[in-house]
């Protein structure tokens, strides 16, 4: 069975995101927007990042499949998320959930493939925790917030 420390990813500048480099620290993932009505969780993610980046990773995945509430460039995204919100946490390329799934996600939603359940992504923010070892321990819905996660 795979682990999330098997993934890797670009970020928004092109940087590789390699999870292999988080082991030891939970992970906690995010189907990000700009234009959302859940865009103000973008404070308490940053929040979480401050407080507790020495024993968690936040990772945004910006998206565009749900609503259009994504629809910038990787620098429209990037410039909103540290002008508006200060957010300082690793921000992802914009990827699909809906249409051609990014890989993090089909092993994220599949319980074949992460081993312990499928999740559905209804919406921007639904969120996903991961243990230090990179197993999936539960999926949220957008409307819970990041506090609650842990």
């Amino acid at each position: 069975m795979s682990t999330l420390h098997d993934f890797k990813i670009d970020n928004l500048e092109g940087k590789t995101i390699d999870f292999a480099d988080y082991k030891g620290k939970k992970i906690l993932i995010v189907n990000v927007a700009s234009e959302c009505g859940y865009t103000p969780q973008y404070a308490q993610l940053q929040e979480l990042w401050d407080a507790k980046s020495d024993e968690m990773v936040v990772v945004g995945f910006p998206c565009n499949d749900f609503g259009g509430q994504e629809s910038g460039s990787s620098e429209d995204i990037q410039q909103f998320c540290q002008v508006r919100y200060g957010v300082t946490f690793p921000l992802t390329q914009k990827i699909s959930i809906k249409k051609d799934m990014h890989p993090i996600y089909e092993w994220l939603t599949s319980k074949a493939q992460n081993g312990v359940k499928d999740s559905q992504i209804s919406w921007n923010f639904c969120k996903f925790l991961v243990n230090e070892e990179g197993h999936l321990i539960n999926s949220y819905a957008s409307s819970v917030s990041p506090f609650e996660v842990l």
